[in-house]
């Protein structure tokens, strides 16, 4: 998506005044097309200042143009929300970290079992992360087998 409008509407139909820096960490939020960390978006936008794109990351979730994951590497994931008024309940999917590449996927068409809660329980957000090894570094663990040492 070259063109600016699109990510300028976004911000503006959540009430976020589109400057340049925001325009730029949303911008690579939504071209990483996975979730994020504050220390991904300082090395991809290497002229924005680590406080600068933490502010920016909390206007976004303060305004629902992102929400964030805990992924039990110690840092939180961001990722931009699906929905146009607000993070729906699609944003809610299954997340996968892997514990020997330390990435973060997304499984958006395995949802989150509904949980019923007790009366007078009002949930904001839930989290599903699964844990274990991704594709590529299973795949890299077989073929380092395979070959004679």
């Amino acid at each position: 998506m070259e063109n600016n409008q699109y990510y300028i509407d976004r911000l503006e139909k959540k009430s976020v005044k589109p400057t340049s820096i925001r325009l730029l960490v949303f911008k690579a939020m939504v071209e990483a097309e996975h979730p994020v960390s504050l220390l991904d978006l300082e090395t991809i936008l290497e002229t924005v200042d680590k406080s600068t794109i933490f502010r920016t990351l909390n206007t976004f979730l303060a305004h629902h143009l992102i929400h964030d994951i805990e992924d039990g590497s110690g840092s939180l994931k961001y990722e931009i929300c699906s929905g146009e008024n607000a993070c729906s309940i699609d944003d809610m999917h299954t997340h996968f970290y892997c514990e020997v590449c330390h990435r973060t996927f997304c499984f958006k068409g395995i949802h989150i079992p509904v949980v019923n809660l007790p009366e007078g329980f009002d949930m904001h957000s839930i989290n599903y992360m699964a844990k274990g090894i991704c594709r590529d570094c299973t795949r890299q663990r077989r073929q380092a087998n395979k070959q004679p040492i």
